[in-house]
């Protein structure tokens, strides 16, 4: 089984917000979104969800026109089609537009839907888009292109309309608990700092023309991010500090002093793996937000208490379904105090 890449992107600027609203549209808004740890950019597509594993993909093209006609549509799908029609295994194809026009919708108020949702008058254009766009392109060879091959294939594609401000789409990552929400500024600025991380794996190498034999390997060009840098860039942000920035927070040095010199080096390398765990574990990450609110919250509330005060206050319910020790904790504890005071 063979891919070759072709038709990879530069940036383009224009459409670079509707990218990375695609990509927090893969990360949080999908029954199976915390199955896609990585965001691989401009390699099969404008942007591919892939498992832990590499191995199942949820291929996306994305665009920012707001009102996209029929036959505008058909022309949009012409690389997810190529994917369809490579040797290479993707699992769904996803269109994300920033609109469509008032032809396309049985029912306008649905902004996520499948080829049922759509006029049969619209399809038929959608067709002829899709026809045309694929005659224009060398990689694709248009001569053995068939109806019932088409109809496979839009029977399979999702679309999805952007209905959200980029704002919502960061806030999200940590809507369940609204106290530790950021302003709307710093939500943009978030979004902004994901926008340039996934504009920036464009330009990592040349991958035109590439040829690899499984999905996995497209992991070697570095051409992705991952759910777990997005999730520490947002918590960095909030807490005013990177978490694992190099330097022993101010308020862990007087538990780390207590521990023999010799051992010092140890719990604080065993502090950091505790915090990469809790942070990282997809299967709790709504346990370690809820602790963190918690956390967050009464240092807020309590600016003067000191580790052990701060710990002794915390929901034992969050603690106990955390990945930390107590002393992990007190470590993680101070990375916040130190971080919002």
């Amino acid at each position: 089984m063979a891919y070759t890449v072709t038709s990879s992107e530069r940036l383009r600027p224009s459409g670079a917000e509707y990218e990375t609203k695609a990509l927090l549209y893969l990360m949080n808004f999908r029954n199976d979104s915390n199955d896609i740890y990585f965001f691989v950019v401009d390699f099969f597509n404008d942007l591919t969800g892939m498992d832990k594993m590499g191995t199942k993909l949820w291929d996306m093209q994305s665009k920012g026109a707001k009102t996209t006609s029929p036959k505008a549509i058909g022309k949009e799908l012409v690389t997810l089609f190529k994917n369809f029609r490579s040797e290479m295994k993707f699992s769904y194809f996803l269109l994300f537009m920033g609109g469509v026009s008032n032809t396309v919708r049985l029912n306008n108020t649905i902004n996520i839907f499948d080829i049922s949702n759509i006029k049969p008058e619209a399809i038929n254009k959608i067709k002829e888009g899709l026809l045309e766009e694929s005659k224009e392109k060398t990689y694709i060879d248009h001569h053995s292109i068939t109806d019932e091959e088409i109809n496979t294939f839009l029977g399979k594609v999702q679309f999805i309309i952007d209905d959200k401000k980029p704002s919502e789409y960061v806030k999200s990552i940590v809507n369940v608990h609204p106290r530790i929400i950021p302003n709307e500024d710093t939500l943009n600025a978030i979004f902004n700092e994901i926008r340039d991380q996934q504009s920036s794996k464009k330009n990592i190498g040349v991958v035109e023309n590439i040829t690899i034999e499984t999905s996995s390997e497209a992991l070697d060009f570095c051409h992705h991010l991952t759910s777990s840098e997005i999730k520490l860039l947002v918590l960095g942000r909030i807490i005013n500090r990177n978490p694992f920035d190099k330097g022993l927070p101010i308020s862990f040095m007087s538990t780390l002093n207590r521990a023999p010199e010799e051992k010092r080096r140890s719990v604080l390398e065993d502090c950091q793996i505790a915090l990469s765990r809790a942070l990282f574990n997809k299967n709790r990450a709504d346990d370690f937000w809820s602790l963190f609110e918690n956390i967050y919250s009464i240092i807020s509330s309590n600016p003067h208490d000191n580790l052990n005060m701060i710990l002794s206050k915390l929901d034992n319910e969050f603690v106990n379904r955390s990945d930390f020790d107590a002393i992990s904790l007190k470590y993680f504890i101070s990375i916040v105090k130190d971080g919002i005071q």
